[in-house]
């Protein structure tokens, strides 16, 4: 059976703030629909980088199989075209053999990028140009952006200092100002986006803490000190929510209590930026990350989805 539209057979996001139960629901439901599941996690990516990033455990991925996970080394560097390129190539892949993938993660750019079939120039990092625009202020690049892409200017705050050296970046480099290479080329097929929301702050708070004492009692001291030492301390990634508070702790800066609360903190921070960032697209369908028939709910709307497709 074919669907009735040009492409395959249809795409489901499961997106949300950090510790709303994404990963578990998308297990259940890839079990259900016997198909897979593709990370939306720009950390996971990394190999080695386990415990702190909350990859799915060797377990989980025996259930159900998973992809774009450890396809990188952390010495290097994924952009965003790199993993459009892969999601999508993956997506085609499973949905020739009548497959629904799913979509996973809190990586809100990475989603956006597939979803909405982004536009995103190839233009890798220029070291010695980034290198050559620090020198300068951030009003005197502003100015030069400005000048040489009008256009990308008005949709950059002025003192938005990595967007403007990307926008630089990227006509120095084309030749073409960055705002005539953007845009979006959304799918072809149907997609069905979910959300997973904590109503209750105190209780997203609560599954904050309760992860990040499973971090802590599945050795992610013992993973950040191995990464410190294979990679060296000054690893861009070892900067990163979870990793820096304890790479402070093993350099004996902080307690581990210290560490711990931190990691809870800034945790809950980052989740108030994810949900702001997903609340601002309305072809999310939300649901209740708490509520006790969750997996259940979320089955019915699937099942809606499914007959949508094969109609």
């Amino acid at each position: 059976m074919h669907p009735p539209y040009g492409g395959g057979y249809g795409l489901i996001t499961i997106c949300g703030a950090t510790a709303t139960g994404k990963s578990g629901l998308a297990l259940a439901l890839a079990q259900r629909l016997e198909t897979i599941i593709l990370s939306a996690d720009s950390r996971q990516v990394y190999r080695e980088f386990n415990i702190g990033t909350a990859k799915p455990t060797r377990a989980d991925r025996l259930l159900v199989p998973h992809y774009l996970i450890d396809i990188c080394d952390p010495r290097e560097t994924l952009t965003l075209a790199d993993y459009q390129q892969q999601a999508q190539g993956a997506i085609a892949y499973f949905q020739a053999g009548g497959c629904i993938p799913l979509l996973v993660g809190g990586t809100g750019l990475y989603i956006r990028s597939v979803v909405q079939g982004m536009k995103i120039p190839r233009v890798a990092p220029q070291t010695e140009l980034r290198s050559q625009l620090s020198e300068l202020s951030q009003k005197q690049c502003y100015g030069m952006l400005q000048q040489v892409d009008p256009g990308a200017a008005r949709k950059i705050h002025a003192n938005d200092a990595v967007r403007t050296l990307r926008a630089l970046e990227v006509f120095y480099v084309t030749g073409i100002p960055i705002s005539q290479q953007q845009g979006t080329d959304p799918p072809n097929y149907p997609i069905l986006q979910i959300g997973l929301e904590c109503a209750d702050a105190d209780r997203l708070t609560q599954r904050i803490a309760q992860r990040t004492e499973q971090m802590l009692g599945a050795g992610f001291v013992e993973e950040v000190e191995y990464l410190c030492q294979k990679y060296g301390a000054d690893l861009p990634l070892l900067d990163t929510l979870g990793y820096q508070e304890i790479k402070q702790y093993l350099a004996g800066d902080i307690e581990l209590l210290e560490a711990k609360e931190l990691t809870i903190l800034h945790t809950r921070q980052f989740a108030k930026r994810q949900r702001t960032w997903f609340r601002a697209d309305p072809q999310i369908e939300w649901f209740d990350a708490d509520s006790p028939n969750l997996l259940e709910i979320v089955w019915q709307r699937v099942q809606e989805f499914r007959t949508t497709i094969y109609m």
